[in-house]
């Protein structure tokens, strides 16, 4: 639901702006097109490319903007392989930090699946990437908070994407099984 809100929001936000920002939305879309699907891709319209940039700025709650950003150019996602533990009744979930992180990575996170489970395609925003501690930043408490606490033996999958002024680049995958210490 807030994720529809959200897109309400930013579509009406589209209605305030000036024919100068549409115009030049209209031109860094036409410098874009769609993903590619079955080798095929269009043109994305000013419109699109707005309501897109606003949404993802909106989901982590940075202001929307008027004004298009030009595209950046992304430096490799620093997020590493994730590491999924149980003591007891205490869960942690790790994420491998090397380097420095972009300003915003967004963490995704699917439902805990079975041991056998090796991909899903649904997964909710949890928040940004905690900051790293260690080479490591601990994602259990959005993780948890989302989908409650894993059992031993059940796969976790997350996705990292980097995020710019609203633009984001390819997700990366991670998965985990929960694993007993």
């Amino acid at each position: 639901m807030e994720r529809r809100l959200t897109f309400q929001r930013v579509r009406a936000f589209w209605g305030t702006i000036t024919d100068e920002q549409r115009l030049a939305w209209n031109t860094v879309a036409s410098r874009r097109r769609t993903q590619s699907v079955l080798g095929r891709s269009g043109p994305i319209s000013g419109y699109l490319l707005c309501v897109a940039i606003n949404t993802n700025l909106a989901a982590i709650g940075l202001p929307l903007t008027a004004d298009p950003a030009p595209p950046p150019t992304f430096p490799s996602n620093p997020v590493g392989p994730l590491t999924a533990t149980r003591t007891g009744g205490t869960v942690s979930l790790q994420l491998e930090v090397s380097g420095s992180p972009a300003p915003y990575i967004i963490v995704l996170g699917a439902k805990p699946k079975g041991p056998g489970i090796s991909y899903v395609d649904h997964y909710t925003i949890l928040g940004v990437l905690p900051m790293p501690q260690g080479g490591f930043s601990d994602i259990t408490s959005i993780y948890v908070a989302k989908y409650g606490v894993p059992r031993v033996g059940q796969r976790i999958f997350i996705q990292t994407i980097q995020q710019i002024n609203g633009w984001r680049n390819i997700p990366k995958p991670t998965r985990a099984l929960v694993q007993t210490l």
